[in-house]
C-alpha cells in the first residue's frame, strides 16, 4: 500500500477517535475522621458530588451525581461542557470540599476528595437552633436583614 494513503488513514483514524471523547470528571470520596484516617463502617455511598460550571449559561451550569459504595464518581456521557467547574463533594456529619478545575471539549479530569468528619459538638442544627441568627448556616453570604432594620 501506498505510504501516502497509509498516512492519510492513520491521521483520519487518530482524528475522529479524538472527536469521540468528550468531557468528563471523575474521581474518589474518601470519607475520614478527625485524625484524618479512614472512618470504619460508614460508606461514602450516597455522597453528592455537584459540578457547576461558572462560566456556561444557567440552564446548562449545574450537574449532579451520587458516589458509589466503592466511592467512586463519574460524570455521564455529554453532561459536561467546556469551562471552568467549581466541582464540590457533599455529606451530611462532614466538611464540604470543593476543587477548581478547567474543563475543554474533551478534557478528562480525575479528582480525589477527603472529607473530614464534623466532631459531634460541632454541627450545625436548625432544628435546636435559639434564633434566627443562629439558623444562618453561611453567614455573610446571605444579606437577610431582620424585621425592623
Amino acid at each position: 500500500m501506498n505510504p501516502r494513503i497509509t498516512l492519510f488513514f492513520l491521521f483520519a483514524a487518530t482524528v475522529l477517535l479524538l472527536s469521540a471523547c468528550s468531557a468528563k470528571i471523575s474521581g474518589t470520596v474518601r470519607l475520614l475522621d478527625a485524625h484524618m484516617k479512614p472512618v470504619v463502617g460508614e460508606s461514602p455511598k450516597g455522597t453528592v458530588v455537584n459540578m457547576i460550571n461558572i462560566t456556561a449559561k444557567v440552564e446548562k451550569a449545574s450537574y449532579s451525581v451520587l458516589v458509589d459504595e466503592e466511592g467512586k464518581f463519574e460524570s455521564e456521557k455529554d453532561a459536561i461542557t467546556a469551562g471552568t467547574y467549581k466541582v464540590e463533594a457533599a455529606r451530611i456529619g462532614y466538611d464540604m470540599e470543593t476543587q477548581t478545575v478547567e474543563i475543554g471539549s474533551s478534557t478528562r479530569k480525575k479528582l480525589e476528595f477527603a472529607l473530614k468528619k464534623i466532631p459531634e459538638g460541632e454541627r450545625k442544627s436548625i432544628a435546636g437552633s435559639s434564633s434566627d441568627a443562629d439558623k444562618i448556616i453561611n453567614p455573610g453570604e446571605v444579606n437577610i436583614r431582620p424585621p425592623g432594620m
